[in-house]
C-alpha cells in the first residue's frame, strides 16, 4: 500500500497544490479545503493520469477518504494485472 499511497500523495499535490507529506491514510475531505464536489472530480482526473486507470461512478462514490482511494486503486490495479496475465 505504501507505493500506492506515495502516488496518491502525488495526485493530491497535482490536484490541490498541497504538500504530499500532509496526505496520509487518515486524510478526509475535512482536512483538504479544496476537496469538495468539484475538487473530487479534479482529484479523480489526477488519479486516473497518475495510475493510468479509469474510474466509474461507483468507484468515485467509494473514494470518501485516502484509505478508500488506496483500496479502490489497489483493486483496479489488481484487475488490470490479472487481465494482462490471461
Amino acid at each position: 500500500m505504501e507505493e500506492v499511497l506515495t502516488k496518491v500523495q502525488s495526485a493530491f499535490h497535482s490536484a490541490f497544490d498541497i504538500d504530499p507529506k500532509t496526505v496520509t491514510l487518515e486524510t478526509t475531505p475535512d482536512n483538504v479545503p479544496a476537496w469538495d464536489s468539484m475538487g473530487h472530480v479534479t482529484l479523480a482526473s489526477s488519479l486516473e493520469q497518475t495510475f493510468r486507470l479509469t474510474f466509474d461512478v461507483d468507484d468515485l462514490m467509494e473514494m470518501e477518504n485516502v484509505r478508500e482511494i488506496c483500496r479502490v486503486v489497489e483493486a483496479k490495479l489488481a484487475k488490470v494485472e490479472n487481465a494482462q496475465k490471461s
